[in-house]
Order: C-alpha cells, then sequence, then structure tokens
C-alpha cells in the first residue's frame, strides 16, 4: 500500500499510496523541533503520541462536521489522508495570552481574548514564517477573499469545538496552530496536524503546560506529558 517516498518535513514523512494517486500516507517521526528549527531532539515514541492524538482530534472532529484530510489511523504512527495541496499559511487561534504575541506586542502572558484572535503567519521556514495581514496574505497565496474569510471561519469553528473537547479532559486550550489544503476539486479543508506540537495546553486545576513547551522551555519530560494528553482524549471520547 506504502509507495515511495514523496517528501519528508520536520516531524513526518509523507508517502504515495499505490494505485491510489488522490491518497497519502503520513508517517509521523521521533523527532521534535522547536524555534523553526533551531532546537532539535528525538524522543522514543512520540511519533505514536502525535499520530493517535490526532487521529483522535480529527475523529472527533469530523463527528462536528468539520471535514479534514484524514481518513483513518493505519497503525501506531501512520495515517491515510486525502492528498492536499498545503495553503502556505499558519493560522494561529489564541484564546489566552502566550508565547510570541506576549514578546510582540507586550501583552501580558495569561490576559484572555474574548473573541478570540486569529493571526495569520507565512508557512516559510527560510523567513522564520512571518506574521501577515490579509492583503499579504492574498498576495502570497492561491487564495482569494472569499476563501481566506472562509479559513478563519473555519478556523473559529474548529476552536469552538477543540475548546469542549480539551475542558472535558481537563485542560485549557490557550492557543493553537492550523493548516489548510486543497483537495483535487479545489475544496479547502483542515490538513496536516493537530497535536500538543501545534496546540498550547495547560491544566486547568495545576495550570501545568502540557505540550511541546515542555520541551521549548526544558520544563519536564516530554513523552510522559504527552501519554497523559493521549489518556485523557482516550477517556474523554470513549466516555462519548
Amino acid at each position: 500500500m506504502k509507495g515511495s517516498l514523496l517528501y519528508e518535513g520536520k516531524a513526518k514523512k509523507v508517502y504515495h499510496v499505490t494505485d491510489e494517486a488522490e491518497k497519502l500516507i503520513l508517517s509521523y517521526k521521533n523527532d521534535a523541533t522547536a524555534f523553526n528549527g533551531k532546537k532539535k531532539d528525538e524522543f522514543e515514541g512520540k511519533g505514536r503520541l502525535n499520530n493517535l492524538i490526532t487521529s483522535r482530534i480529527f475523529e472527533y472532529l469530523q463527528q462536528q462536521q468539520l471535514p479534514s484530510h484524514f481518513i483513518k489511523a493505519l497503525n501506531d504512527t501512520e495515517q491515510l489522508v486525502a492528498k492536499t495541496t498545503i495553503i502556505p499559511l499558519e493560522v494561529v487561534v489564541r484564546n489566552i495570552a502566550a508565547g510570541s504575541i506576549t514578546r510582540r506586542l507586550g501583552i501580558v502572558e495569561k490576559s484572555a481574548f474574548n473573541p478570540p484572535l486569529v493571526e495569520l503567519f507565512y508557512k516559510k521556514d527560510e523567513l522564520d514564517d512571518p506574521i501577515l495581514n490579509d492583503q499579504h496574505a492574498l498576495y502570497l497565496t492561491n487564495v482569494n477573499d472569499k476563501e481566506l474569510e472562509f479559513i478563519k471561519q473555519k478556523a473559529l469553528q474548529v476552536n469552538e469545538h477543540l475548546k469542549d473537547l480539551f475542558n472535558q479532559a481537563g485542560l485549557d486550550l490557550v492557543d493553537f496552530k492550523l493548516e489548510f489544503g486543497r483537495l483535487e476539486d479545489g475544496t479547502i479543508v483542515l490538513a496536516d496536524e493537530i497535536s500538543p506540537d501545534t496546540c498550547r495546553l495547560w491544566d486547568k486545576e495545576t495550570g501545568e503546560k502540557m505540550d511541546k513547551d515542555v520541551f521549548r522551555e526544558s520544563l519536564g519530560d516530554l513523552i510522559t506529558v504527552y501519554e497523559n494528553i493521549l489518556q485523557r482524549l482516550e477517556e474523554n471520547t470513549c466516555a462519548k
């Protein structure tokens, strides 16, 4: 079923699917990177955890009528997905101030955003993924005004459902990054992954960081934290 390697990124390998040109296999790696690849390490089992967590989340979103490229988990580290052409935008939704926005704008950490903020970044590693306004996004990507508005509204819808999911797992969704891609017919859907690599999650009771900030800031054992997230999601989604 798995064909030749199409692409290898920081966190995943992408493979062709034999005899199914419209599908791909994503293979999650054990690598961890931060600060656009400037900090790197490898953690045994991380690929499994990100694959299983992302699979749970995409399955949940599909139940909420929010389609994505996700088709199914094939095994512990691989997913079958629909082939998309990735739009070079990173869409960040912020519920609580943390990370780069506190440094960029001097906003006090833990300040709540109501309504949530949506920020756009240009997906370009060599430029360190610079922040964009709408005009920049329209100029640099192949989206039009209507599609850009669609992407932002979908990101806010995803936010509401993820806040509910994580709240039931005892976690605050601080912020997260989404990517979108086009299917062969031009339809725009969620793509890439949604995991503790791409979300900031804080324990509701202790305020403990439960995401890749553990690696960024050398706060503890990343695998233990990710195992905890998966266990909470499994308990929550199974309960439903």
